[in-house]
């Protein structure tokens, strides 16, 4: 009778926990879309979405956000070419080839990777990856400084491993034993077996892994104000060597000093609006293709 009661007042707990996470992500979708969706209404969709021009302080405001937008995606897609790929990799490597006296330094290396605040990334970055990009590609690309959408990819390709190393381990050591023994059973090699029978069934988290450490990337503020060089103009891929203003850097510059209830303001909420979209498309697009993988293998 205790325990029964027990287990019904931990049940309530975890409801009350379960309805408090849904409650605040809906509280800041309400304040999100009641100060972004006036503040877009005003400008114009098409002229906060498409315009090229980001210049809130002149007589007749403009609040085009297409340059950071373009921004965002470029760094981020870079950040996902660079930092995906070594990440699966490494989490491969630590949960079935790891030697285990190199994996009692390395799992805790990264485990400190993901507790270094932003700032200190940002700070590797503004002193060794800046100045060795702008050694090496400044006069070909006439950079004026090393400040670059480059350098915001590499960095950001950084900090995203330890999010999808620790998440694609887990779940990679989380695949029953079983599947590995039958391949080995069958002739597969050790590599064999971990690429194209471990890895496969594991790839739901996987999917997980590599979701979080995009929304890590799109999201990140201080690390890429420190060394994407803040500039508002358009820049296109061609021009990745030159520096740009993402979505997150935008809110955080202007923030500071805008004045309350201003068009000014609600533009910077909608620049927030858009880019909660962002991850909840790019959720979407993963959760798509994570099903559309399911049901080709059950057919």
């Amino acid at each position: 009778m205790i325990q029964k009661k027990k287990e019904q007042i931990m049940q309530v707990i975890f409801q009350i926990a379960a309805l408090a996470s849904i409650l605040a992500v809906a509280l800041i979708c309400l304040f999100l879309f009641a100060q972004g969706i006036p503040a877009i209404a005003r400008i114009g969709l098409f002229d906060f979405l498409g315009g090229k021009l980001w210049r809130p302080t002149v007589a007749e405001p403009l609040f085009g956000i297409l340059p950071m937008i373009l921004g965002s995606i470029y760094i981020t897609g870079g950040a996902i070419i660079l930092g995906v790929p070594i990440g699966i990799f490494v989490a491969v490597f630590m949960a079935r080839m790891c030697p285990k006296p190199i994996y009692r330094f390395l799992k805790p290396a990264i485990n400190l990777m993901a507790g270094i605040p932003s700032v200190i990334y940002g700070f590797f970055g503004m002193m060794v990856l800046v100045p060795l990009i702008f050694e090496l590609f400044g006069k070909r690309f006439d950079m004026m400084s090393g400040d670059s959408m480059l350098a915001a990819s590499i960095l950001l390709g950084i900090m995203i491993l330890p999010t999808v190393i620790s998440i694609a381990e887990t779940n990679i050591r989380a695949v029953p034993q079983e599947l590995y023994e039958g391949a080995i059973a069958l002739g597969a090699s050790h590599e064999r077996a971990v690429f194209k029978v471990i890895l496969p069934a594991a790839k739901s988290g996987v999917m997980a892994a590599i979701v979080l450490g995009v929304g890590r990337a799109i999201g990140e503020t201080m690390a890429v104000k420190m060394v994407a060089g803040n500039q508002t103009m358009l820049r296109l891929p061609y021009e990745y060597f030159k520096g740009v203003r993402t979505l997150t850097t935008n809110i955080i510059v202007e923030m500071g000093y805008v004045e309350r209830d201003s068009l000014h303001f609600g533009a910077l909420i909608a620049t927030g609006v858009v880019l909660f979209v962002f991850i909840l498309i790019i959720n979407l697009l993963f959760s798509i293709i994570n099903q559309d993988k399911k049901s080709g293998g059950s057919k």
